[in-house]
């Protein structure tokens, strides 16, 4: 539906702010992206796909461009993102688009914007890494900064392939932060692949302890 589509991000934008004023926000290991941005060094943030709707609170105003599809959803989304916290959007993906989403990204990233992908986006399988993001990094030499996040109040909707999470007013939430990842150009994607799964994983556990 048109007008539910176009009214999406606006609502969004309400909601997302009303979580910003009655969250109590805890980031942990931030000095991993405070080390990048001391030498000024673009990355791309990677997180999966069930934990993105937050990151409209808790990075807010960042200066930064998401990965987002050419589908009709992905332009509600990348809509809901520019309303929500002022972030751009590069559009395309690994089979629609990828030469123009690769042009698009090294534009954002020589005008100073550092990328946001889900490396199991947009359609999953959950929490697995596609080879997408670590090709990207390889690409444009820059390193893959981990991140997630998790909240003590939330809404997960069991009915969407990844468990979408909507965070809730009125709760604790934390953002932690993983080591950078460096991805030369004579790395196995694969290898490196499964070193981000494996830093995603444990920086969710984590954030699930912190507010449970």
């Amino acid at each position: 539906m048109p007008f539910v589509r176009f009214l999406v991000p606006y609502l969004a934008y309400v909601f997302s702010s009303f979580i910003k004023l009655t969250t109590s926000l805890t980031i942990v290991h931030g000095e991993h992206r405070v080390g990048l941005r001391s030498i000024d060094r673009r990355f791309i943030y990677a997180f999966w796909h069930q934990r993105q709707a937050f990151f409209t609170v808790s990075h807010r105003g960042d200066n930064m461009s998401m990965l987002i599809s050419r589908s009709v959803d992905g332009e509600m989304i990348a809509e809901t993102i520019r309303r929500c916290c002022g972030v751009l959007s590069v559009r395309g993906s690994s089979t629609r688009g990828a030469s123009d989403a690769v042009r698009g990204l090294i534009k954002a990233l020589r005008s100073g914007y550092d990328i946001g992908i889900t490396p199991d986006g947009p359609k999953g399988p959950k929490c697995e890494i596609k080879e997408g993001v670590m090709y990207l990094a390889q690409k444009l030499g820059v390193p893959i900064l981990p991140i997630t996040n998790a909240q003590s109040n939330r809404l997960v909707l069991k009915g969407s392939w990844d468990h979408f999470q909507v965070p809730m007013p009125f709760g604790r939430s934390v953002v932690v932060y993983g080591k950078p990842i460096e991805v030369g150009p004579l790395d196995d994607l694969v290898l490196k692949a499964a070193e981000l799964k494996l830093s995603l994983d444990a920086i969710t556990l984590e954030a699930e302890a912190l507010v449970a």
